[in-house]
This record gives structure tokens, C-alpha cells and sequence, in this order.
């Protein structure tokens, strides 16, 4: 079944109702254009700043999502609102991504499992665990089209996630991310590649525009690729979207092609 599906690179600033509005145009904008599947990027209501997360943090029944609730029903489109921050009845904050179906039922939600330390010399230092707490789960959800797979950016880099959601049935990741101008040209493009091809599945990667005026800046080139390995769109480092329409029954047909997951030896990793 062919599934039109969506990425929308917006410049974040700020004003969370400003961000709001910015993710609200594009998503009518889209859904007129035809979209079922709409993926917005990571940490798009507030600055990707640690020290802001706890000021902008909201519970799952927050006014943001119950307006990211009624855009997609609306709109009558799947909406994977990228990530926010999401405080927890404890008082915990999570870097969380919610799921909305068509009708605008929240289908999901993943929480950011392995969180973004580090430290390289002359490049970029950045501890999300001075502020968030870690997911615990694997995500995967049903729809129409197929199973689908959601991470959020530095849970991409560890391939036993991804095939945890592919063993779960997942023929298409999402994983709103946020790469930085240190680590983007370096791994972001072959990261998208590399997991499609490990999977035979098709990835897509939603960032934020590149904002010269933010202390974090996000590399941006929102990614999608086939499950052959091909980049299928990307965009640069600016505001924008694209909609392609995919087919997952192309996994099925790589897959008896190049049977690599059968071909997996069980007994010996």
C-alpha cells in the first residue's frame, strides 16, 4: 500500500505558540497536498537548550498536544508530533515524541531512550542527562499502511534498536532528530543509509532548520531513504518540507531478494 508521507523542517525559536502556529501552517499546507503521514522535528516547540527544557516541559494532557491533537484531526492525517519536552507526574522530563491517528487519538508515544552526552574536543559538548530522563522501550505502532518504527535522533546510532523494531514488524523508522554541525556531515546521511540497507526498510529523518541565532544549531537535511539503500529526498539546511509517496510492499520484494534477515545466523550472534 502506498503511504504519501511528510517531513517538515522548521526553524524553531523561542516562542513556543510561534512554533505552534510555524508546525500548524505546514501541516494544512501538506494534508492539502494530499500527505497521510506527517512527521514534524525534534524539540520543535522550544531551543534544543538543557537548561530550558524543564521551563518549556508539559504533561502528555498539555494545551500544545491537545492542539497537536486537533491538527491532525483536523486534517485527518497520522501526525508524529517530533519531540517536546514531556513532564511526568513525578516531576521527571522526558524528551518524548507523540503519535496522533487520523482522528487525532494519541496512538503513542516514544520517550528518548539513550540520552545525548558528550564531549568532542573542538567540536560539540552537550548533556541531555543534566536534565532528562531516559525511555525505557522500544516503539513501534499500527496503521493502515503497516507497521511503523519511532526513535528520536541519538537512538538512531545503536542498530540494535532499530532491529528490535524491525523484528517487531517495522517497515518504515521515523526518528525526529536534531543533528549538530559537528556530527551532521559526518554521520547523519550515513546513518539513514546504513540502517535501511542493515533493515531493508525505509528511513526517515526530520530535523529543525539550521537557526544561525540558536546557541545549538541543528545540521537540518531531513532525510528519507529506500530500503536498497537510496537516498529517495533530503533538503539542506533550511526551512522547508517534502512528500513522498512510498511503497512498503518494496520491503517485502528487497527482502525476498536479498534475504539478509533470514540468512542471519541466530546461533552464533
Amino acid at each position: 500500500m502506498e503511504l504519501k508521507l511528510a517531513a517538515v523542517q522548521m526553524k524553531v525559536s523561542d516562542d513556543k505558540v510561534q512554533n505552534l502556529r510555524t508546525a500548524a501552517r505546514a501541516i494544512a499546507r501538506l494534508a492539502r497536498q494530499g500527505a497521510d503521514l506527517i512527521v514534524l522535528p525534534e524539540m520543535f516547540l522550544c531551543p534544543y537548550q538543557t537548561d530550558l527544557f524543564h521551563t518549556y516541559a508539559e504533561p502528555a494532557d498539555g494545551p500544545a498536544l491537545k492542539q497537536l491533537s486537533d491538527l491532525a484531526a483536523r486534517h485527518q492525517v497520522w501526525l508524529v508530533a517530533g519531540s517536546i519536552p514531556e513532564r511526568d507526574a513525578t516531576g521527571l522530563v522526558y524528551n518524548t515524541s507523540f503519535v496522533f491517528d487520523r482522528t487525532g487519538h494519541p496512538v503513542t508515544c516514544h520517550r528518548k531512550a539513550h540520552l545525548f552526552d558528550i564531549d568532542i574536543k573542538g567540536g560539540q559538548y552537550f548533556k541531555e542527562s543534566d536534565t532528562l530522563a531516559a525511555g525505557q522501550a522500544a516503539t513501534v505502532f499500527d496503521t493502515e499502511f503497516g507497521r511503523i518504527g519511532l526513535c528520536i535522533c541519538y537512538d538512531f546510532r545503536f542498530p540494535e534498536l532499530a532491529r528490535r523494531m524491525v523484528l517487531d514488524g517495522a517497515k518504515l523508522i521515523l526518528v525526529p532528530g536534531a543533528f549538530n554541525q559537528t556530527t551532521g556531515p559526518a554521520h547523519w546521511e550515513v546513518l539513514f543509509r546504513s540502517r535501511a540497507i542493515d533493515n531493508q526498510i525505509f528511513t526517515l529523518g526530520c530535523a529543525p532548520a539550521r537557526n544561525p541565532d540558536a546557541s545549538y544549531q541543528s545540521w537540518g537535511h531531513s532525510i528519507l531513504a529506500g530500503p536498497w539503500g537510496n537516498i529517495i529526498r533530503q533538503l539542506g539546511q533550511t526551512p522547508g518540507s517534502f512528500l513522498e509517496t512510498i511503497d512498503l510492499g518494496l520491503v517485502e520484494k528487497v527482502r525476498r531478494e536479498l534475504p539478509l534477515l533470514m540468512h542471519r545466523r541466530q546461533e552464533i550472534y
